[in-house]
């Protein structure tokens, strides 16, 4: 495998949960969501030799953010926002518990990092934009795919965009198989937008798995994997 050249930013210490490894955006050779290959230890796969498919048109120094209407089974699709530092939060986080994203359920498990299997799962991070009890940012998804697999990248963009005053277009898709009502994992792409990506630039599978745990992704039922 190559390994890609290393981003301009990167910062060497996470900024919301004590995440000290930097994400490996080493070259995959996986294509796109397609040819996503099985969970295989890591949280998360680079696709498309790690370049995003943005339209240019998005790629503007105006911040916004746009979030897809739930589908028939509930559902969260798309969302995309151009970060900057007037889109992110000055508050702490309100309470989205209130929130049941699809194939939504309460289940606990020794082996899991604080015990429960599921968190409200932000698909733009609530320390990117500030967005708490929104059922169209919020997915059914594992404690590894929150902590291991989205919140390195939520962190590399947050921090860069915070000492930088500069802008990333963020984009992350949850990827549904069938008519399963949780995520199988999340597609998130992004770019620094004043420097044309030479800052920022990453497109990257997160797998919606828990290590030990089995889930059926139709329903979010889940127990113990056999050994």
């Amino acid at each position: 495998m190559n390994v890609l050249p290393r981003p301009a930013f990167w910062p060497d210490t996470g900024t919301s949960a004590g995440i000290t490894a930097e994400p490996d955006l080493t070259e995959s050779g996986v294509s796109g969501l397609q040819d996503i290959p099985p969970f295989s230890g890591s949280p998360y796969v680079v696709l498309n030799n790690n370049q995003p498919d943005f339209d240019a048109a998005d790629l503007t120094t105006v911040s916004f953010e746009t979030y897809s209407e739930l589908d028939s089974l509930g559902r969260c699709g798309t969302a995309i926002a151009c970060i900057g530092t007037d889109l992110m939060p000055t508050g702490e986080r309100e309470s989205i518990s209130q929130i049941r994203p699809s194939g939504w359920q309460s289940v606990k498990y020794d082996s899991v990092d604080g015990n429960y299997l599921y968190n409200r799962c932000h698909l733009i991070g609530y320390q990117l934009s500030g967005e708490n009890a929104n059922e169209k940012n919020l997915i059914t998804g594992t404690r590894y795919l929150n902590v291991e697999g989205m919140l390195p990248f939520e962190n590399m963009v947050a921090d860069y965009v915070q000492e930088t005053g500069c802008h990333v277009l963020y984009r992350v898709t949850p990827v549904f198989e069938g008519n399963n009502l949780v995520a199988s994992g999340v597609q998130i792409e992004a770019e620094s937008v004043e420097d044309q990506g030479a800052s920022i630039l990453f497109n990257v599978y997160c797998y919606n798995v828990q290590p030990g745990i089995s889930i059926d992704y139709a329903t979010g039922d889940s127990s113990p994997a056999a050994e």
